[in-house]
């Protein structure tokens, strides 16, 4: 760097004159070595970086190690603070490259030396950071690796939530009358092949409650000659199940003498073959999480034409496809009559008929609304609420601190523990995926075209490079999330596809906590946040709009739409790292020169309302944009624009549009156009209106 400039600045001696020269190389002889130094060091940070995010993602959290997730936490500091290092380095050099020639990018940075030379200390700052967190990981002896899947597999709590919904008497059960009746009648209904029956639905629905009532059903169980239940869970080992399997099908105290409990996985499949080889059996397998658990368990379980049965309940809907012939139940949550009636059912049990007094029924009914059908939470919280006083004060106290007692209340944990293990598993790329989904408002209609460009804005959605762009895998993120029940379709398009989403409540409130506990990112405008912490991440505005937007360099996603705006600034050329503007139903009528500059912007909506009480023919009309714009090569959507000559001769330079909605098209300019067109390949959409035509 130092040789070059000296190179430059011989050239310009004789301009410049000896003493100008001699306090510039003067100058330079400080700066070079340290400007040199640093860009090495950057290098360095940018990889250390890479390793604490893939480092993050691997371990995730410990349920009950808080040591381990304090030590975590300190952690994400660290790689966030270096995320800040690497931003700023990266909007000095976007400053400098501004500058043109240069010479004026080098003579801007000795001129901002001092804001250069901070990040030599910040980095070595944050490399202290780092190796006190590995002394103190020592010290205490802190696992950074995953715990033991043999210790986790039999957890004294997961054990009790997998096995509580076995043990519930069939009394108590509401709702789901056509499932049960489905279910009895495929398990009684006579086929020789071995039939798999599958039931999936989000965690606390009540899949094990209703299996469950099937197979201590003595009418189902009567029409098999043997039966056996096992709960798979997340951490299963096969040899573990095959065990368990074995012990239920044959006497405990046999198969122990005969020596199962050292066979092989292999050995135990033939003793369970052997055993099933003429027998007509019915088998539960609970809470199945992935399809290898059944590859390997369908050896043991042979093919006899005796009519077998075997039933797993899942939270996947790929698991589930696994049934046969469409033997699959999806089951929904209840409505609201019928959590009702459970809800009273378990907090009035003591109160004849299980009646609600009246001076409780209001804050009741709204507890009962935020459960939102899910079997699991309306039993948790009304067995919680039986035992105290049927007092309105204190219910409506209780009502009014329901997302801290979910987060808190350790006679609630049990809500928390199983919606939380479907969020554990979630690989990385999905996670924060998801989590960035908790930060919209409660009940809100999540549009896949909406959130597809966000993420990719925030960086959360990988650039596979092979062809497919990122709001494909966007939306393989969304099929992936309904697949879990983590998402609820709600609205699809007329070829089916889907359009909307919402998240459950209680699922949202859980994990909008573990967003803000991580700082991933936080709801602000929400009830149960006061104030924003500094080091959060990302801010979800809901009622309060910043006033200048254009001083934030990292800001990817702008969305003024069906607001008053009415003009873009120049200063708008500041966002470089834009990607998505959406000025729909604006009075934005044209857009400035600058707005070429954004060579990142991916997504234009533009849609001027002249009047908003629409009372012409004219209220709606395109919106003028720049003919340079057809320099920004990562465009993909142009949505709705005014065709002029100059632009549709130059869309064809937009190789990666896919949607594109052009106004006002005279005859003069179809030729032209349609040899832009032609241009794109991957164009899918497209809508044009002619000149004389009201815009619609």
């Amino acid at each position: 760097m130092a040789d070059a400039l000296f190179v430059v600045l011989s050239k310009l001696a004789d301009s410049l004159g000896e003493q100008t020269l001699e306090r510039i190389s003067t100058k330079l002889i400080e700066v070079a070595p340290v400007l040199t130094d640093f860009e090495h060091s950057m290098k360095q940070i940018e990889a250390e970086l890479l390793i604490l995010q893939a480092f993050i993602a691997q371990v995730g959290t410990k349920v009950g190690d808080k040591a381990f997730d304090a030590w975590l936490d300190q952690v994400r500091d660290v790689a966030h603070e270096v995320e800040d290092i690497i931003d700023e380095y990266a909007y000095l050099e976007v400053q400098a490259v501004d500058t043109g020639s240069f010479f004026k990018r080098k003579f801007l940075q000795i001129k901002k030396f001092a804001a250069w030379q901070k990040f030599h200390s910040q980095i070595s700052h944050v490399e202290a950071r780092i190796q006190r967190l590995g002394e103190i990981r020592n010290r205490y002896g802190i696992l950074s690796g995953e715990i033991d899947r043999s210790k986790k597999l039999r957890s004294p709590n997961r054990l009790f939530m997998s096995d509580s919904s076995y043990l519930t008497d069939n009394s108590e059960i509401v709702g789901h009358v056509d499932e049960i009746g489905r279910l009895t009648q495929w398990l009684l209904e006579y086929k020789q092949e071995r039939t798999l029956i599958a039931v999936f639905g989000m965690g606390g629905s009540g899949k094990t409650t209703i299996a469950s009532s099937a197979y201590k059903s003595q009418k189902i169980t009567r029409t098999f000659n043997c039966h056996a239940w096992v709960t798979v869970s997340q951490t299963y080992q096969v040899e573990e199940l095959l065990r368990e399997i074995i012990n239920q099908l044959i006497d405990q105290r046999a198969s122990m003498s005969s020596g199962f409990m050292t066979m092989s996985g292999l050995r135990l499949v033939e003793v369970i073959q052997s055993y099933l080889q003429d027998k007509k059996y019915f088998i539960v397998l609970d809470d199945v999480w992935d399809k290898d658990a059944w590859l390997f368990l369908n050896y043991a379980f042979v093919r006899n034409n005796c009519g077998s049965k075997v039933l797993i309940t899942t939270r996947r809907k790929d698991v589930s496809s696994l049934a046969v012939d469409q033997y699959t139940i999806e089951l929904k949550t209840l409505q609201y009559a019928e959590s009702w009636e459970l809800f009273c059912k378990k907090a009035f049990r003591a109160s004849k008929d299980n009646q609600c007094p009246e001076n409780l029924r209001f804050c009741a009914e709204k507890i009962v609304a935020r459960c939102q059908g899910l079997p699991l939470a309306i039993v948790t919280i009304g067995s919680v609420l039986s035992y105290h006083e049927f007092e309105e004060q204190g219910w409506e106290s209780f009502y009014s601190q329901l997302s801290w007692q979910l987060a808190n209340n350790p006679e609630l944990n049990w809500i928390s523990n199983v919606l939380n293990m479907s969020l554990n598993d979630l690989p990385s790329y999905l996670r924060n995926c998801f989590l960035y989904c908790s930060l919209y408002p409660e009940d809100y209609k999540i549009k896949r075209k909406v959130i597809s460009k966000l993420w990719i804005a925030e960086g959360l959605v990988e650039d596979r490079e092979d062809g497919t762009t990122m709001e494909e895998v966007a939306n393989y993120y969304l099929v992936e999330l309904t697949q879990r029940c983590l998402l609820r379709v709600t609205e699809s398009n007329a070829c089916g596809r889907p359009r909307a989403f919402v998240m459950h409540d209680l699922v949202r409130e859980l994990t909008s906590n573990i967003a803000k506990k991580e700082k991933f990112g936080i709801a602000y405008g929400d009830a149960s946040t006061t104030q924003v912490p500094p080091e959060v991440r990302r801010l979800c505005i809901q009622r309060e709009v910043p006033g200048v937007v254009t001083e934030l360099y990292n800001l990817r996603y702008i969305d003024f739409s069906y607001t008053k705006v009415k003009t873009i600034p120049a200063s708008f050329r500041k966002l470089v790292n834009l990607q998505v503007l959406d000025l729909r139903f604006t009075y934005v009528e044209e857009l400035p020169l600058e707005i070429t500059t954004l060579t990142n912007l991916r997504h234009l909506h533009v849609f001027a309302v002249h009047d908003f009480q629409q009372r012409s023919l004219n209220c709606l009309g395109a919106t003028k944009i720049p003919v340079n714009i057809c320099h920004l090569k990562n465009l993909q959507a142009i949505q709705i624009v005014l065709a002029n000559k100059d632009l549709v001769s130059q869309l064809g330079n937009l190789k990666l549009m896919r949607s594109l909605a052009i106004a006002e098209v005279r005859q003069s300019y179809i030729a032209e156009l349609w040899k832009s067109l032609t241009k794109m390949p991957n164009l899918n959409s497209l809508q044009e209106s002619w000149s004389q035509a009201c815009f619609l």
